[in-house]
């Protein structure tokens, strides 16, 4: 196996370090928060409910773990669209979010994004973008890494962008100053290292209000497991609500064109119902400081039928200066582990 930068159809590593802040923040809205919970079935009080979240001492309703993804989407679409000149298709492989505040009702966050690394492994290109978003008071609230595979037309149908030009809904290729994106920037721009935004200390000082005390928890520990099931409609509703729209997720030639069974839910629906899963079990949804994924399957949703997912997890260790404890998640659909390594640094009361 060899790994390490690697030139690929287009200088892929003289974009290593290409990075950008997108040209307007992102208002978190209420309702948006609601739809994003209900697309990851998320129905923690929390997220729906200003009175239940004030009971957790939050000032207005938090977004799901994952919730900034959709933030992500829209800062992303310049590199992405630099990368489509040289890859037929990108797909999501590995996703870490670093937690340090929890996002609100009423957040404006603006993303630093960059592309951090390229490696190839089992010829192919992994490429790692990384996202910092800052709130307006200046503080780093998330940071997002996200790793992608570059696919060319060796690895899918070589007829597949006619196709996707032909089913992808209009107007994605143009998008209005008013949202949070980059599109504008006419090239990249180093944010001010003298003004770096500092780290917010929120997540890992707040007392976290969790149905479970500290002492009530154990190394070995399993957490009650949950079945999701999805259908396709379920598909389309989340491509909506998160922006994203590539249609291996609801569009049958597509996925076939690029080798799949079938339609495939996406990569960070099964991120955010996981996610869900364990902030269900933890009672509050800003215990959760840390959460990594690295994708090994895909679960595939027919025409005809729901698919499932099975959550399971349990305590792989704990830490009794910190309070905290790091989850071990496993998700299975169709009997393969959709999960290659999931795990969730999370903190108790």
């Amino acid at each position: 196996m060899e790994e390490g930068l690697v030139e690929a159809a287009f200088d892929v590593v003289g974009l290593v370090g290409y990075r950008y802040r997108a040209d307007d923040c992102y208002v978190v809205g209420r309702e948006k928060i609601r739809e994003y919970a209900r697309a990851v079935q998320d129905f923690h009080p929390a997220h729906w409910s200003e009175g239940a979240a004030g009971e957790l001492g939050y000032a207005g309703l938090i977004a799901p773990t994952t919730f900034i993804s959709t933030t992500a989407m829209l800062a992303n679409r310049k590199l992405l669209e630099t990368l489509k000149t040289g890859y037929d298709v990108v797909v999501q492989t590995d996703q870490v979010f670093e937690m340090y505040k929890p996002v609100l009702t009423g957040d404006r966050l603006v993303s630093d994004v960059e592309l951090a690394s390229v490696r190839r492994i089992l010829g192919k290109d992994l490429l790692t973008i990384t996202n910092t978003f800052t709130d307006q008071t200046g503080e780093v609230v998330q940071v997002m890494h996200t790793t992608v595979a570059g696919l060319t037309s060796e690895d899918v149908d070589p007829g597949i962008s006619d196709v996707i030009e032909r089913v992808v809904m209009n107007g994605l290729g143009t998008t209005p100053r008013t949202a949070a994106t980059s599109a504008e920037v006419d090239g990249p721009s180093e944010p001010d290292s003298k003004a770096a935004a500092r780290l917010s200390p929120v997540s890992r000082t707040r007392v976290p209000r969790t149905a479970l005390r500290f002492e009530d928890i154990a190394v070995g520990d399993e957490l009650p497991a949950r079945t999701v099931h999805l259908t396709r409609g379920d598909l389309v509703n989340y491509a909506g609500v998160s922006g994203d729209a590539n249609p291996i997720h609801w569009h049958d030639e597509v996925a076939a064109l690029v080798g799949l069974p079938d339609v495939i839910a996406h990569g960070m629906l099964t991120m955010g119902l996981g996610a869900g899963f364990v902030t269900g079990w933890l009672g509050d949804p800003g215990a959760m400081i840390r959460y990594g994924v690295r994708l090994s399957n895909f679960t595939v949703i027919e025409a005809t039928s729901a698919g499932t997912v099975e959550f399971t997890g349990r305590i792989k260790s704990i830490d009794s200066e910190t309070r905290t404890a790091v989850v071990v998640i496993v998700a299975m659909s169709a009997g393969r582990k959709v999960f290659g390594l999931a795990t969730a640094d999370v903190r108790f009361a």
